[in-house]
């Protein structure tokens, strides 16, 4: 009777299946978590903490939800999470995309004498190293959940179409979870997340529903990022407006960064239709 009716929640509409999934999540995590709050009390280590177990219980539950609601013992595979060889080069050909892209972004600002470059503050060889870790970590976390488990709900239901803009802007609304100063004050970022959302998407499209290149591009905008800023290696000398450069030293509340999304957005997009275009006229 349970399996019953558990297969019977695919039949519902996408945001009552998302809304058990995200319950059951909650279920989970929340008996487990609960100490650690009230025990723990370096609020870093807290979130750490919290957060590697809520992902850990995220993955389980995709499998099950894969297995007792789909019927799809490789529903993780069928997000495009493959461990290939293929994956694996679409992977690192998304991190170059993401570190030379921020490489170009601040290269021509400082060329440009809005910005001047300085020795970093940190050894550098453990800051690049560091700091691809965390890429790796959070583009592996957000392209599974976002352009894997949500986009495919979305896709179910949806036009293709339709699941890409639920998507991208789902993506960038969920990064505004926080208090409303907060929000407010990085609401300039939100163009850029919307239009990183549709480009992670065309992204695994082109790629036949792989993950690797979306992981990949994400992570190395996460990694160049990371090692500019954490390592301090540039100053902005204020010859233009922050909302040129980007607001607070954040490069996606600027119009530069937007810009420089957007050229790597409508390149991924344009690969996608001529890849379309492709199969359909194979002669």
């Amino acid at each position: 009777m349970f399996k019953t009716n558990l297969l019977r929640l695919s039949q519902y509409p996408a945001p009552i299946r998302l809304g058990a999934f995200i319950l059951s999540l909650l279920v989970l995590w929340l008996p487990l978590a609960a100490p650690i709050y009230l025990l723990v009390r370096d609020t870093n280590l807290v979130s750490i903490l919290t957060m590697v177990l809520l992902y850990v219980e995220f993955i389980l539950l995709l499998r099950l939800w894969g297995k007792y609601v789909y019927n799809q013992a490789q529903l993780l595979r069928y997000y495009g999470l493959e461990l290939t060889q293929l994956n694996g080069v679409e992977v690192v050909r998304g991190l170059a995309i993401g570190i030379i892209g921020v490489l170009i972004l601040f290269g021509l600002q400082g060329s440009l004498g809005w910005l001047v470059w300085q020795q970093p503050k940190v050894f550098f060889l453990k800051l690049i190293l560091e700091s691809l870790i965390v890429g790796l970590g959070v583009g592996f976390a957000e392209e599974l959940l976002f352009r894997g488990w949500l986009l495919d709900e979305l896709q179910r239901d949806y036009s293709k179409s339709v699941a890409l803009w639920i998507d991208a802007i789902a993506y960038a609304a969920l990064h505004f979870i926080k208090p409303v100063e907060a929000i407010i004050h990085t609401l300039p970022q939100f163009p850029a997340l919307v239009i990183l959302g549709l480009t992670q998407v065309w992204g695994k499209r082109w790629r036949r529903g792989r993950l690797g290149l979306p992981i990949g591009y994400h992570a190395g905008l996460v990694w160049g990022y990371y090692i500019i800023n954490v390592g301090n290696l540039i100053t902005y000398t204020k010859k233009v407006p922050e909302w040129i450069t980007g607001i607070d030293r954040n490069p996606l509340a600027g119009v530069m960064g937007i810009l420089l999304l957007s050229a790597i957005a409508l390149s991924l997009r344009g690969f996608l239709n001529n890849g379309q275009i492709s199969k359909n006229n194979p002669g």
